[in-house]
């Protein structure tokens, strides 16, 4: 099947329109701070809505690296030190769920969904 510039044209548009749609949505998500620094994790209990999209900025105010890591949520996120970032979590059953830094393995906290 061969395709006109055309129609690849009208695709990439559609790809892009869908990107920026994400984009848009990530900066409307609730959104929750979270710190780690050396092995501490500040807060140590975070509370969403359950049933939501949400985003948690992660900050690494550490001098080593850090790792968000949430098997529950199979999630996880390396920080080099003094970077920051996030992770987009989909909406959650109310409950509760583990996250901890994987580079110091005493460093745990729970997202509690209400």
């Amino acid at each position: 099947m061969k395709l006109t510039s055309q129609a690849v044209a009208l695709a990439l548009t559609l790809f892009a329109a869908a990107a920026g749609a994400t984009v848009a949505h990530a900066a409307d998500l609730p959104t929750f701070k979270l710190e780690m620094n050396d092995g501490k994790l500040n807060p140590t209990r975070i509370e969403v809505p359950a049933g939501q999209r949400i985003k948690i900025e992660v900050h690494n105010i550490g001098k080593g690296a850090a790792e968000f890591e949430s098997v529950q949520l199979r999630k996880e996120k390396v920080l080099a030190p003094g970077a920051d970032s996030f992770v987009v979590i989909a909406p959650l059953d109310p409950g509760e769920y583990k996250f901890f830094d994987d580079f110091h393995q005493s460093a745990q906290g729970v997202i509690v969904a209400k």
